[in-house]
């Protein structure tokens, strides 16, 4: 079983703003041998200082069912959560307050699942992620891609992103840098339902993309005004210490302090909150899988550090408020 905790442990902190209320919109549960990261795990990290006040669960292919309808054992995931969450309450440390769920949007039963899902959320159901991310390089990459090559415009897949709007429920995606401009294509496609921009796109930073920080980054940002330009696109900004980022900061004798975190990766957010504004952006933390790289409090100061320019109202947006007007929380 993996455990980076002595690790981690070698950079400490003292919290930054310990009172602020924050929302954690983007962390993971599951039981895989290589990464377990549960509900006392979860407990640790936003116990640790920081006031997350409420988190979002964002599905990531665990506990399914083991029989049934193929379609159906996605919802094995959801009565895990829900019942992670009940727990989660009863604790009075933190509230697992939303559920987005895994469903195949190109499926023709695409309403029974959904169905199937609020059910077993126990009304913590907010959306569903059917990520699109693809690469032809995936031998480069620690997560394998989950996508086939233009899922986005697949006419059936945008049928079944249309669905979840006219349920009220959101759109959550992870892809590649070079997908941005096919996400936005998207996006205009499907105005009537909100879609979330996880991890800023993704900008990779191993395998072919290695030493070309500069030339993406100046790409990435006009992808990123350009989606911006959606109304129906909401950013979140985090996920760039997944190893895949290229940081290098997974296997370093230490890991990063927060200075150090914001001196790499402030760049990024500063451009999509002034693309976006802070109405349509919330931090996250992507946690067990940015845990590879970063303290869950470090990454908080650094979080805080670069927000702390911007004006009250925006920072409570980011930290707390976009997230519960999204997910309604």
């Amino acid at each position: 079983m993996f455990n980076n905790d002595a690790w981690l442990d070698q950079v400490t902190e003292t919290t930054i703003d310990p009172a602020r209320e924050i929302i954690d919109p983007h962390h993971h549960l599951w039981q895989i041998p290589e990464l377990l990261y549960d509900l006392k795990d979860l407990q640790a990290d936003t116990g640790a200082g920081h006031n997350i006040i409420k988190t979002v669960f964002m599905e990531c292919g665990s506990s399914y069912r083991s029989d049934g309808p193929e379609h159906m054992k996605c919802v094995g995931e959801t009565e895990y959560i829900a019942a992670r969450a009940a727990q989660s309450n009863a604790a009075d440390n933190i509230e697992i307050a939303g559920i987005i769920a895994h469903a195949d949007l190109t499926n023709p039963a695409l309403d029974d699942v959904l169905d199937a899902h609020l059910e077993a959320s126990n009304g913590l159901l907010r959306g569903i992620r059917h990520a699109g991310a693809w690469s032809p390089h995936p031998e480069a990459l620690t997560i394998p891609p989950p996508a086939p090559q233009n899922l986005y415009a697949q006419e059936n897949f945008r049928e079944g992103v249309a669905r979840l709007g006219e349920r009220g429920l959101t759109y959550d995606t992870w892809h590649y840098h070079p997908q941005n401009l096919e996400f936005q294509d998207l996006a205009k496609a499907v105005p009537g339902t909100t879609m979330v921009l996880d991890h800023f796109g993704t900008p990779l930073g191993v395998g072919p993309y290695a030493g070309k920080r500069e030339e993406i980054f100046a790409q990435w940002k006009d992808d990123i005004a350009a989606i911006a330009a959606c109304p129906n696109v909401v950013a979140k900004l985090g996920g760039l210490a997944m190893p895949d980022n290229g940081f290098g900061w997974m296997g370093r004798e230490l890991p990063p302090t927060s200075d150090e975190f914001v001196e790499a990766q402030a760049r990024y957010y500063h451009h999509a909150i002034s693309c976006f504004g802070a109405d349509r952006c919330m931090f996250e933390s992507n946690f067990p899988v940015d845990r590879l790289s970063i303290n869950y409090n470090v990454l908080w100061n650094g979080l805080k550090k670069i927000a702390s320019g911007y004006s009250e109202t925006e920072q409570e947006m980011m930290f707390k408020g976009t997230a519960a007007r999204v997910y309604r929380l």
